[in-house]
């Protein structure tokens, strides 16, 4: 066997375990938050207390979101993943003993350290990815999110199931760590090997400079809006058709379903579309998809067309953050830093969206409120030219069709 044949090989062994890793984070973070009622429970909270102490994840995951990024550069992805891996898994086991013992502050210790693990955990994977993406010369970066899609609905139905066999979400969180803590520890090793960068390159590729780049910064705009107009559905799509439209439970899960099934299969297949038409064509088909989805989901016709809407918002919402990873990861050597700065912007819609609608809907309704994603979508759509793949150190000036 050749040695270009062993390396593509190696590479497409690494490709697994980074599919593998996106996986297990979606599973270890959907595990405990679709069992966030019995949280609430366990810890004698109201809804507004539990929204606080949610605040924990949140507030600690933008905060350590600047730093991952050095840390990747300096120690490299393999590293820095098995780092926040782990302080997800403690942050888990404070979590079960926050529930188990009926401790507020145990728990919220717990939520930080899942917050700043999960941010750390998120860079070095991407950037990873990207590199594996960038070596094969194929668009994977959609369907290692895809990956993730699919843990968290892997860890919502492990959730359910532990839920109706009376399981206590202590243990199933304490089951949670260990699964997470083994499967990381040794799908890491299969990581490429770590080139440590020269004080002349670190010097080039610091924090501060990467937030001075119009183009960084667009990137960073880009998963800002589709970041809102995934994380609006993933919050309020099933409200919205409860209170919207009267409907059952039943019939808001199966909403929310329609969308996040129809995300999972656009990034599944949506590589093909983007090595076909290029990163900013997808992006704006896509923001097309989400506005016509939107717009049908808040019309107040019918339930079907809702159910219509679902399906082509989760298209539309489904390559905007993939695609901003990749580009934002284009040149190897400054990838870590601008990913974490592209992603600081993007994760601010995950911690403003859920109370910005939460507080129109108080006085305009859920239907009415999901019309600022309107805006959203805008931005997102505004910003897609940034999407355009570097050469030689600089955008191109036409993109290509067929690589990232």
């Amino acid at each position: 066997m050749t040695d270009a044949a062993l390396d593509r090989r190696r590479l497409e062994s690494v490709k697994v375990a980074v599919g593998i890793t996106f996986a297990t984070n979606g599973l270890a973070y959907a595990g405990w938050l679709a069992r966030a009622p019995a949280v609430r429970e366990d810890l004698g909270l109201s809804s507004a207390g539990l929204g606080l102490l949610l605040l924990c994840i949140s507030v600690a995951a933008i905060a350590t979101i600047p730093l991952a990024g050095p840390l990747v550069q300096r120690f490299g992805p393999a590293r820095a993943v098995l780092l926040g891996s782990m302080s997800v898994v403690f942050g888990l086991v404070g979590m079960a003993g926050g529930t188990l013992t009926g401790s507020v502050p145990l728990a919220g210790a717990g939520l930080v350290l899942l917050g700043m693990g999960n941010s750390t955990w998120d860079v070095a994977m991407n950037v990873e990815g990207a590199d594996v993406e960038r070596r094969l010369g194929r668009t994977l970066m959609p369907r290692f999110h895809a990956g993730f899609s699919l843990g968290t609905v892997a860890g919502a139905g492990v959730s359910a199931a532990a839920a109706a066999a009376g399981v206590a979400v202590s243990t199933q969180l304490f089951l949670t760590a260990i699964l997470a803590a083994v499967v990381m520890i040794l799908t890491v090793r299969r990581f490429l090997p770590h080139t440590p960068v020269t004080a002349e390159q670190r010097s080039t590729g610091r924090v501060r400079d990467a937030w001075r780049e119009p183009r960084t910064l667009l990137i960073g705009v880009i998963m800002l809006g589709f970041g809102f107009t995934e994380g609006a559905a993933n919050d309020w799509l099933a409200i919205g058709l409860v209170d919207g439209y009267h409907a059952t439970e039943t019939i808001g899960a199966i909403g929310f379903g329609f969308f996040v099934t129809a995300m999972t299969l656009a990034r599944l297949f949506g590589g093909h579309a983007i090595e076909r038409w290029g990163r900013v064509t997808v992006l704006r088909g896509t923001a097309a998809s989400a506005l016509l989805g939107l717009l049908l989901v808040v019309s107040g016709i019918s339930v079907p067309f809702v159910l219509l809407g679902a399906l082509l918002w989760g298209a539309g919402a489904s390559l905007g953050f993939p695609i901003g990873m990749s580009a934002a990861a284009d040149d190897p050597l400054r990838a870590a830093i601008r990913v974490s700065v592209a992603g600081s912007i993007g994760y601010g819609a995950f911690l403003a969206g859920p109370p910005l609608i939460g507080l129109l809907a108080e006085h305009l309704g859920v239907l009415r409120a999901l019309l600022v994603v309107l805006v959203a979508i805008g931005l997102g759509l505004a910003a897609s030219g940034a999407a355009r793949p570097l050469a030689l150190g600089r955008p191109a000036e036409d993109e290509p069709a067929t690589r990232p």
